[in-house]
C-alpha cells in the first residue's frame, strides 16, 4: 500500500486548484467583488447566497452556518472523503502526479472511496465493450427500439451487462479489485458460494455525480426469464446515495445554471430523448420519490432565481398522478416556479420523440401548466362529482392544495375555479381554504418553519445543537469597531501587501472591540507564518474556538474597493488609519500631560515636547510609506 503524500505535493495541488472551479461544480456562484464569489450554502438549506468563495485565498466560508475551509475540506464535506482521497481526487483533476513517502503509515479506517469509484468506473468500461459483443444484440436492439443509435449510446456512456454470473466479477478482480471492494461498490451480491454479478442480462446506464464520476448503475431487464424488476440499481453504497442523486445532472448542470430551468422526467430514456431532442436541462431520479434533498441540489445549481423554472413530467396513469402529488407537497422548498408537462396520448417523453420526433418533445414544455393547478385538477379527478359525498371529498381533498399556494394573490381565484369545478358555492370554498390555512399554520407553529433539518453552528445537519460561534453581526456598529474591523480584515487577506514590518505595529495597535483584539493578538502570535501558505492556518490555530467563526468571516467578506489593482494600496492604508488613531490618541494623552505641567520650561514638559515632535514624525513617515 502507498505511503503518506508528500507534503510538497499537498501544498502543490492546493496551490493550483482553483477553488472557484471546484465549488462551481456544485453551487452556482455569483461574482461579490474582489476575489469573492457567493452563493447558496451546499451544507445547509437556505433561501439567500451566505456562502462566500474567495478563490485567490483559496478559502471558504458561510456566514449562515459557519462552515468554512479549503479545497481539501470542501471535497470532504461535500463527498464525503477522507483527507487522502479528497488530496488524490483534486491531483487527478489537474493531471498532477502525486509522490507517495515510504512508511507505516495507514489510511483511515472504513471503505477506501477512490478504490470503489475506480472500480464503478472500470464496470463502466466493462458494460460499454460488452454492448458491442454478439450478445449484446439485445441491449442494442433495445436501444434501437426506442430511437437511439450507437452515437446516442456512446454519448450517455450506456453499455449491456451480460447473461453470466461472474462477467464483471471476473473481470474486475483481474484488474486488482477484491470481493470486498466489488461489494461495498454494490457491483455484485453475495451468496452462499462467494460473490456474483448483481446486473446481469440488462442495459445498463452509468449514474454519475456532478463531477463525471461513474458513483452507481441503473439497468433495465431484457428477458422474459428474468424474475428481477424492471429497474434494478445500485444499492446505498459509501459513494451512492439514491436520494441525493439525478440522473443526466452531469451533463445538464451547466445548461440548468446558465438557464435556470431544470426539466425532471421519469427514467433514464426519458433523459436520453430530451437531451437529443435539445432539451438539455433534462435530469431524472434514480429508483426512488423526488424528494427535498434532490430540491436541494437542483438550488444549488440554479441559485433562489424567482424567475427560474422546474417542469416536471408525469406519466397520466396513477402512479403518475401520486408522483405529482408528492412533488407538490415538496413544492414550497423552491424558490423557483414549479410546473408540470404532460405529454398527449399518455405519452412519456421517449415514446413521443419516437412516434413524433424531437420537435413535439420541445413543444411538450412549452405546453406546461403550474404544478399546483396541476396537482389540484388530479386531486378532483379521483372523485364522483355527481354525488355529495364525492363533492366533500373533492373539497377536503383539494382545498389544502389551494392553500399552500405560494403567491397569496393567487389563491381567491383558484378558490373560484374549484367552486365552479365541483359545482358548489364560493363561500364553501373559501371556508374550506381558510380551515386548511389555519391548520398549516398550527403545524408550523409546533414544528418550527418548513425549512428542513436546522444546521448546528459547525455546519452540519441534524444533531444536537451546539453552542454559537460568534460572528461579524454580533460586532458593535460603531465607527471605531468599523474601522478595526477593515483593518483586521485588510491585514488576514493583503498581508504580503502590508509588509511583515507595517504588519507587525499593526498588530500591536490599540483595538478597543474585546472581540477583534483576541483575533488581533492571534494574527501577532501568527506573524512567522506570513508570505507562507500556511499564514491563515496558522492564524485559526492561535484563534481561540470561540472566536474562529469571526475569523473566517473576516477572511472571507469583501473588501470595500472595486478595482483589484487598488487593493494594496487600500490595504495599508486602513491599516495606516488604525495606526494613525493610535498615534492621535497618544498625541492627545502628551498635550493632557503637559497642560497640566503648566510650566513649558519644566523638565518634564522638555520631555513631552521631544515625544511630540518624534511622534509627529512617526506619523509623517506612516502616510510616507
Amino acid at each position: 500500500m502507498a505511503g503518506r503524500i508528500r507534503a510538497s505535493d499537498i501544498e502543490e495541488v492546493k496551490r493550483r486548484t482553483n477553488l472557484g472551479d471546484l465549488v462551481g461544480d456544485y453551487v452556482t456562484l455569483k461574482n461579490a467583488g474582489i476575489d469573492s464569489m457567493k452563493g447558496l450554502c451546499p451544507f445547509h438549506d437556505e433561501r439567500s447566497p451566505s456562502f462566500h468563495v474567495r478563490p485567490a485565498l483559496g478559502y471558504y466560508h458561510c456566514f449562515g452556518c459557519g462552515e468554512s475551509g479549503d479545497a481539501f475540506t470542501f471535497l470532504q464535506r461535500m463527498d464525503h472523503l477522507t483527507f487522502a482521497e479528497s488530496v488524490e481526487r483534486l491531483a487527478a483533476r489537474i493531471h498532477y502526479v502525486l509522490t507517495y513517502e515510504e512508511g507505516n503509515f495507514q489510511r483511515e479506517d472504513g471503505p477506501n472511496r477512490a478504490r470503489l469509484l475506480a472500480a464503478n468506473q472500470a464496470a463502466a468500461a466493462f458494460y460499454v465493450a460488452q454492448l458491442a459483443t454478439e450478445e449484446g444484440a439485445a441491449g442494442r436492439a433495445f436501444l434501437e427500439q426506442r430511437g437511439f443509435d450507437p452515437a446516442a449510446a456512446e454519448r450517455f456512456g450506456v453499455g449491456y451487462a451480460p447473461r453470466g454470473w461472474n462477467g464483471v466479477t471476473d473481470h474486475l478482480k483481474a484488474q486488482g479489485f477484491t470481493p470486498a471492494e466489488l461489494a461495498q461498490a454494490g457491483l455484485v451480491s453475495e451468496g452462499q458460494r462467494g460473490v456474483y454479478d448483481r446486473f446481469r442480462g440488462r442495459v445498463v446506464w452509468p449514474i454519475r455525480d456532478t463531477s463525471g464520476q461513474t458513483i452507481g448503475f441503473g439497468a433495465r431487464k431484457l428477458y422474459e426469464d428474468d424474475n428481477g424488476p424492471k429497474y434494478l440499481n445500485t444499492p446505498e453504497t459509501p459513494v451512492y446515495h439514491k436520494s441525493q442523486v439525478l440522473y443526466g445532472l452531469d451533463l445538464a448542470k451547466r445548461a440548468i445554471s446558465r438557464g435556470k430551468r431544470a426539466v425532471v422526467v421519469e427514467g433514464y430514456t426519458d433523459v436520453m430523448a430530451c437531451h437529443l431532442a435539445g432539451i438539455d436541462t433534462a435530469v431524472a431520479t434514480c429508483g426512488t420519490a423526488f424528494g427535498k434533498e434532490h430540491i436541494s441540489v437542483l438550488r444549488r445549481i440554479m441559485g433562489d432565481d424567482t424567475a427560474a423554472e422546474v417542469v416536471f413530467t408525469f406519466d397520466p396513469d396513477e402512479a403518475g398522478q401520486k408522483a405529482a402529488l408528492r412533488a407538490f407537497s415538496e413544492e414550497k422548498r423552491f424558490t423557483a416556479q414549479t410546473y408540470v408537462a404532460v405529454a398527449p396520448d399518455g405519452y412519456d417523453p421517449c415514446d413521443l420523440r419516437l412516434h413524433r420526433g424531437d420537435e413535439a418533445v420541445r413543444e411538450l414544455f412549452t405546453r406546461k401548466q403550474p404544478l399546483f393547478e396541476f396537482a389540484l385538477r388530479q386531486a378532483v379527478s379521483r372523485f364522483d362529482l355527481n354525488s355529495v359525498e364525492g363533492r366533500v371529498s373533492a373539497l377536503r381533498a383539494a382545498a389544502p392544495i389551494v392553500a399552500e399556494i405560494k403567491d397569496p394573490s393567487l389563491r381567491p381565484g383558484y378558490a373560484r375555479e374549484l367552486a365552479r369545478m365541483l359545482g358548489v358555492e364560493l363561500a364553501e370554498v373559501q371556508h374550506a381554504v381558510r380551515t386548511s390555512e389555519r391548520g398549516g399554520r398550527g403545524a408550523a407553529s409546533q414544528a418550527g418553519p418548513d425549512r428542513g433539518p436546522e444546521p448546528d453552528y459547525s455546519g452540519n445537519l441534524g444533531g444536537a445543537p451546539a453552542a454559537p460561534v460568534l460572528g461579524i453581526a454580533a460586532l458593535r456598529n460603531l465607527p471605531t469597531t468599523r474601522l478595526e474591523r477593515d483593518a483586521l480584515m485588510a491585514m488576514l487577506q493583503q498581508g504580503d501587501a502590508i509588509g511583515a514590518e507595517l504588519l507587525q505595529q499593526a498588530a500591536t495597535a490599540q483595538v478597543n472591540e474585546p472581540n477583534l483584539r483576541i483575533v488581533r493578538d492571534a494574527i501577532a502570535s501568527a506573524l512567522p507564518a506570513l508570505g507562507t501558505p500556511e499564514w491563515l492556518e496558522t492564524v485559526s490555530a492561535a484563534t481561540p474556538e470561540t472566536h474562529r467563526g469571526l475569523f473566517r468571516e473576516l477572511t472571507v467578506l469583501p473588501m470595500p474597493e472595486r478595482r483589484a489593482e487598488h487593493l494594496p494600496v487600500y490595504a495599508r492604508d486602513v491599516v495606516v488609519s488604525l495606526l494613525d488613531r493610535d498615534l492621535v490618541g497618544l498625541k492627545q494623552e502628551l498635550l493632557a500631560r503637559m497642560q497640566r505641567i503648566g510650566d513649558s520650561s519644566d523638565p518634564g514638559s522638555r520631555r513631552l515636547q521631544e515625544q511630540l515632535v518624534a511622534l509627529e514624525a512617526a506619523r509623517r513617515g506612516l502616510r510616507e510609506e
